[in-house]
């Protein structure tokens, strides 16, 4: 199984944005991790797709993580801006089915997040439609938060299910619990400041990567 890291921008340095992006780019990054906060959904205030826009991946695929209510209203913007895969949390959603089906005729990939006190069995029946599934290990809206290892039950019970897709693991990923990560099933790893607060980036990825 091929591990994709996806360096979180929450950590980067928003004076220069751009060269944050190019920084994790050089450094062996293979997507990068867009989380987008509302205020609402999740204690915490980000940014939206105006932010996006500035964003160039310079053609690595761009995972937006929607931790907002009513993320469907706002599909189309962040495609225009650029985004790859948008991800929306069953918890926010009132027909999951449906609105994973709205990302896809808004020309994206669609995937799926669950928090850690929401089950697997909560997204098993739309398994056959989404290209990822992030499991939080974290309680969503801030970095820097402790590693729930009891989280990758879900990967493993994901993979045991037949669920061949991508599985994504936010949320205090570091070095020390990316193994754990690997191990479980997951394929990509999103990490924010243990990528962006390492003083040598190119080796905190590879170091993730394993």
């Amino acid at each position: 199984m091929h591990i994709q890291i996806s360096p979180s921008i929450l950590s980067a340095d928003f004076g220069k944005l751009r060269e944050e992006v190019d920084s994790v780019i050089a450094a062996g990054a293979d997507r990068i991790h867009f989380d987008v906060m509302d205020g609402h959904f999740v204690p915490n205030i980000s940014f939206g797709a105006p932010v996006l826009k500035w964003v160039d991946s310079k053609g690595l695929p761009i995972d937006a993580h929607l931790m907002i209510s009513e993320p469907w209203k706002y599909y189309d913007d962040f495609v225009k801006a650029g985004a790859t895969t948008l991800i929306v949390h069953a918890e926010a959603c009132d027909d999951l089915r449906k609105r994973l089906e709205q990302i896809k005729e808004a020309g994206a990939l669609p995937g799926v997040c669950l928090k850690p006190g929401t089950p697997v069995s909560a997204i098993a029946d739309v398994l056959d439609i989404v290209d990822q599934v992030l499991v939080m290990t974290v309680e969503p809206g801030f970095s820097g938060q402790k590693f729930m290892a009891d989280m990758l039950s879900k990967v493993k019970e994901l993979r045991e299910m037949g669920y061949e897709g991508h599985i994504s693991i936010d949320g205090g990923v570091n070095l020390e619990t990316a193994e754990q990560c690997r191990e479980a099933g997951g394929d990509i790893l999103a990490a924010a400041s243990a990528i962006f607060k390492a003083d040598d980036r190119k080796t905190a990825v590879e170091g993730l990567r394993g």
